[in-house]
């Protein structure tokens, strides 16, 4: 048999607390709040508090990691530490930020053809200059009066081209001239 005493002293096995929702119930309440939340009208007050209430959470979170990028000293000595920035105050230019990136980057070819053309007609005797053959200028003039024509056949809007053509046999004329010098 059994001693009394000893079962007595035997703690019980503990069983888990009894979860007041089970399982199944759980997932079908969170099943129905997103698809209260789906098809809840994204104009109504609930929905607009929800909205600032993530915003605000992620306002706060962004708030810490900058803090703690400050701490950690990730902000400091910065290319512009103490002195301000260049180009604001000025005038608000919408475009401030590809201007940049083209200038830093030294970017060239993205302008408009017609702006590109005028550029490139403007450069054109320079570049002349630096060929050394009279076949190879009227092959780069060439290119430019078929580059010209091109441009006034495209109908895809933009700025007017209002690029003259060159005459081929003036220009390399022209070229002679400066090359006898």
């Amino acid at each position: 048999m059994t001693d009394p005493d000893a079962a007595a002293a035997a703690p019980e096995p503990r069983r888990a607390p009894r979860d007041p929702e089970p399982a199944e119930r759980r997932a079908e309440r969170r099943r129905r709040e997103e698809e209260n939340k789906r098809s809840e009208n994204p104009h109504s007050p609930q929905a607009h508090l929800r909205a600032r209430h993530q915003l605000e959470l992620r306002s706060r979170w962004v708030d810490h990691l900058v803090d703690e990028a400050i701490e950690r000293g990730e902000f400091d000595d910065l290319p512009l530490a103490g002195k301000p920035i260049p180009g604001l105050g000025t005038h608000h230019d919408p475009d401030w930020w590809l201007k940049q990136l083209v200038e830093r980057e030294q970017i060239t070819g993205v302008l408009p053809e017609a702006f590109q053309l005028r550029k490139d007609d403007a450069a054109l005797d320079d570049s002349l200059d630096r060929e050394f053959s009279e076949a190879r200028v009227r092959e780069v003039l060439e290119e430019f009066n078929r580059r010209v024509v091109e441009a006034r056949r495209q109908l895809l809007g933009g700025p007017p081209v209002v690029t003259p053509l060159r005459d081929v046999d003036a220009e390399v004329a022209r070229w002679r001239q400066r090359n006898r010098r």
